[in-house]
Parts: C-alpha cells; structure tokens; sequence
C-alpha cells in the first residue's frame, strides 16, 4: 500500500467542502500530493443531439478559475495541484486517476434524505466501478461528515470468504499503522433463515461460525497480522454497520475486486455497506 497521490474530485458544494479535513490528513499522513480537480458537463437543448446550451470550453475555464481561488488555505504544506476537465464526470475521474498514477480517489458522497439514502449517485457508483485505485468516501448521510472520525484511531476490514481478503487485510493492517489506529476484521455469515431446511438447528449455525472463523483465521496468516476476529450472522451491511457502531470505527475498509463476466468489478455489497456505514469507507 503506497498513497503519494490523491485526488480529490471538487464539485463546490457543500458536503465537498466538509471532506476536506480529511483529504488534507490523509495526505498529511502518507506525505502524498492531492490534485483538486473539477469536472464540468455539457447541457444540451433537445438531448444529447441538440447543440449544447453554453460553449462547453468556457465552462471549463471558468470552472478552473474558480478551483484556482478554492481551498488556497486548506492544505498548508501539502503540495497541491488543480485540474479542469470537461464531460461525463464519473467518466472524467476514472481516467484522470489511470491516466495520472493516482493512488487514492476521496469523493464525497451526497445522501440527502431518507429515500437518496437508499442511492448512491451516478458519479459515486461509476467511479467505484471504473476506478483501478483505492477509492474513499465519506458516510452517505444528509449530514456533514462527522468530524470525529478525523481522529482515525480504529479502523475496521470488512472481508467475505474469497482468497483477496488476504489482500485487503494487508492494506488495512498497513493503513492502521500509518495512522496509529488500532485494528478488527469483521465477517458476515449467513443467518438460519437463509437455510430454511435448518431454521431450528442452532448448532448448524454455530458450526457455521466456527467454520467461517476458522477460513479468516487462515487469511490472517497468510497476511501475517493478529488482530481481533469477529464473526457474526445477518446480511453484510448490517452486520458490518453494527460491527462499527459498537467499537466506533473511523474507517472502514473493504474489497473492491473482480467479478468476473457482465457484472464488472464492484464487489456484491460494496454499494450497501457504503450507503450504510457510519464512518467514512475506504474500498480496494
């Protein structure tokens, strides 16, 4: 895990202006250098086959005089560059990210009310599913991050049965110890209502436990750390959201890897534990 270039993706709003605290430790922290970048998009009459409504590349330079004068104090000492960039946004920080060596996308997320709680946005969810590089985003509430969360001392992984959570634990303990955190891994398993034939044997469950304890303890090894190990029943995202909850986590980390065929690469539950979680995410 090397984090020596960030980008940040600006959109002026306010939400984006509350995640900076925390784009400006984690560079703080990994002495990495942040882009500011801001993508601004076409608007056209009559759809996309209309003209558009205003010179494309004039909002692109005005967009980038207005990031010139944004965030001038906000990262004291940290090097600091600012791009402009014109079409799809989600789209436009994918390859940006590619095309410049980024290690870490920190994108806000905007969770306004209970029902766009139950979304992620278009520019969020392509990002998550285009990117190549560890992507951060903050707790997808209608309110602002919680800047407790600044002090980064635990950090939960989140991890599912397959071989790569030996690859996520390793970023996870890494990142712990840039930060001075403290560490937990947490695994979900499978309640008896999903076995129905078993829905009384509660020793079918606990052996289910024992067993899935047991292949994370294996992962453990292989990724050569010893941190404390839970594993509990329910649907991931609620049992990694109570998980954070009791032992207030200030970061959590999952995997973010490839799915093979038409699904893409974006992990089955990524999308829910971020909507879900209390504290910033941190997928790989």
């Amino acid at each position: 895990m090397t984090i020596k270039h960030i980008l940040f993706p600006v959109d002026f709003s306010e939400r984006c202006k509350s995640a900076v605290p925390f784009v400006a430790l984690m560079a703080e922290r990994h002495a990495a250098q942040v882009t500011l970048l801001t993508v601004v998009q076409a608007h056209y009459a009559g759809g996309v086959a209309g003209a558009p409504v205003i010179n494309i590349e004039e909002m692109r330079q005005d967009a980038g005089k207005e990031l010139a004068r944004t965030f001038t104090a906000e990262f004291g000492g940290i090097t600091v560059k600012r791009a402009a960039e014109a079409g799809d946004p989600g789209t436009v920080i994918a390859r940006w990210a590619a095309e410049n060596a980024v290690d870490l996308i920190m994108l806000p997320t905007h969770g306004y009310g209970p029902f766009r709680q139950l979304l992620l946005g278009s520019v969020t969810a392509k990002v998550l599913h285009d990117a190549r590089c560890a992507v951060w985003t903050d707790a997808h509430t209608g309110e602002a991050p919680d800047q407790l969360h600044l002090r980064m001392s635990n950090v939960l992984c989140a991890v599912d049965a397959s071989e790569d959570s030996v690859r996520v634990m390793r970023w996870a303990a890494n990142m712990s110890k840039g930060l001075g955190a403290k560490m937990r891994i947490i695994h979900a398993v499978p309640g008896l209502e999903a076995w129905p034939e078993r829905q009384m044997d509660q020793e079918f469950e606990e052996q289910i436990r024992e067993n899935a304890r047991a292949n994370i303890e294996r992962f453990e090894k292989s990724a050569d750390i010893d941190v404390p190990v839970c594993v509990n029943t329910g649907t991931v995202p609620d049992v990694v959201r109570e998980e954070a909850v009791q032992h207030n986590a200030d970061l959590i980390v999952i995997g973010r890897g490839a799915i093979q065929g038409k699904l893409g690469r974006l992990r089955t539950h990524a999308h829910a534990v971020i909507r879900n979680s209390p504290c910033p995410v941190l997928s790989v």
